[in-house]
C-alpha cells in the first residue's frame, strides 16, 4: 500500500515539474541544455580518466575545469537573463551575454596557460 502511494507522489511530482517546465522561456531552456551538455562532458573526461589514466594530469584537470567553469558561467548567465528575477532586473540580457563571452574568454585563456 505505502508503495503504490509513493510511486502516485513521485508521478505527481513529476507531472507538476514538466508542466512548470513547460512555462520556461526557450532562451532558458536552451542555456539549460548548454549546462547538462557542459557537465556530461565533464563527467565523460572523469570515466574516460578513471578506464584509461591519467597519463597528463594537467592535460585533464584543464578538460575537466573548463567544463565545469563554463557550466558554472552559463547558470550565472541564466540567472542574469530570467525575467522572474528581480535582483537583475536592470540588467539587460546583451550586457549578461557580454559578461558571460568575457568571463569565458578569460577562464579559457587560463586554462590554455595551464595546459603549458
Amino acid at each position: 500500500m505505502a508503495k503504490s502511494s509513493a510511486t502516485k507522489d513521485a508521478q505527481a511530482l513529476f507531472r507538476s515539474l514538466r508542466s512548470a517546465y513547460a512555462a520556461t522561456p526557450t532562451n532558458l531552456k536552451i542555456i539549460d541544455l548548454y549546462v547538462v551538455f557542459a557537465v556530461s562532458t565533464a563527467l565523460i573526461q572523469v570515466v574516460y580518466m578513471a578506464v584509461v589514466g591519467s597519463f597528463p594530469f594537467n592535460s585533464f584537470l584543464s578538460g575537466v575545469l573548463s567544463c565545469v567553469g563554463t557550466a558554472v558561467l552559463a547558470v550565472c548567465l541564466r540567472i542574469q537573463v530570467n525575467k522572474e528575477n528581480k535582483e537583475f532586473k536592470d540588467v539587460p540580457p546583451e550586457r549578461a551575454f557580454a559578461d558571460f563571452v568575457l568571463c569565458n574568454l578569460v577562464l579559457h585563456l587560463v586554462i590554455m596557460n595551464f595546459l603549458g
